[in-house]
């Protein structure tokens, strides 16, 4: 019988050892940007772990496992056709970060590196205690967290694809995408990251100890609200769009899809 604090440390060592091989490519190409494609990875790697050692329902895990691995999958490939354009041009922000931690940038990169594969554990909370979950059969408030799942890992999808095909035609250029989704929330993508991960929250809430796992959607949501997420991603809209973007900001919804203010 494998212990929960153990299987956290097989976890950690894990997404630790792996950022460790990015950290070295990221070096050798100068890119930084290729952590954002395996932080999303190692959770599929986590899943695959907790399937394999865990020691709860076999059915459940089996569920969360292919849940985790299709969602993080998904969103890694997503992430790598983003960076593979450009992977002998690093974005602005590691640009940037790179200027600032000069000249012990490599170790300071090093450093937040393994900071995103720590990341990846407390933020997969949720999928232990799912894991571990003995209870032997799957309840009504779990079926509906996986309802809930599919809705958001095919929104996420859809406004990814749409953003992407708005980006490729050279019309666009200097355009506010408002195709599909994006005609109803300036960020549906993080709308329906946010919704992915209420319903890891949800599936894992009726477990023993369940109620933990909402610091998982409570860290998404602080991120994607005053960090990384919408704040930076308008910021820059400003910058490059002007008006345009102003004009959007006036008759879109921010986050949750709705029509259009007149």
């Amino acid at each position: 019988m494998i212990s929960t604090l153990l299987l956290i440390i097989i976890c950690l060592f894990s997404c630790c050892l792996i950022m460790v091989a990015v950290w070295f490519w990221a070096k050798q190409i100068t890119n930084a940007g290729v952590v954002d494609v395996f932080w999303a990875l190692n959770f599929p790697v986590i899943g695959i772990l907790l399937y394999c050692l865990a020691e709860g329902f076999e059915p459940r895990k089996q569920l969360i496992c292919g849940m985790v691995v299709i969602a993080g999958t998904r969103l890694g490939i997503h992430l790598w056709k983003r960076v593979i354009g450009h992977l002998h041009e690093e974005e602005g922000r590691y640009k940037q970060l790179r200027k600032e931690w000069a000249p012990r940038e490599d170790f300071k990169f090093f450093v937040f590196f393994q900071f995103q594969a720590i990341s990846n554990v407390v933020l997969a909370i949720p999928f232990f205690i799912i894991a571990l979950n003995k209870e032997p059969a799957i309840n009504i408030l779990e079926y509906t967290s996986m309802g809930i799942w599919a809705i958001a890992v095919i929104g996420e999808g859809i406004a990814d694809w749409q953003l992407s095909l708005f980006k490729k035609d050279p019309v666009n250029r200097g355009e506010v995408c408002n195709l599909g989704l994006w005609n109803y929330s300036r960020h549906p993508n993080y709308f329906f990251q946010c919704l992915m991960w209420v319903s890891y929250f949800l599936f894992a809430v009726t477990a023993s100890w369940g109620w933990i796992a909402i610091i998982s959607p409570a860290i998404i949501f602080y991120l994607i609200f005053n960090v990384t997420g919408i704040p930076a991603t308008e910021e820059q809209a400003l910058r490059s769009k002007g008006d345009k973007y102003r004009k959007y900001q006036e008759t879109t919804s921010a986050f949750v899809p709705w029509f259009k203010n007149s």
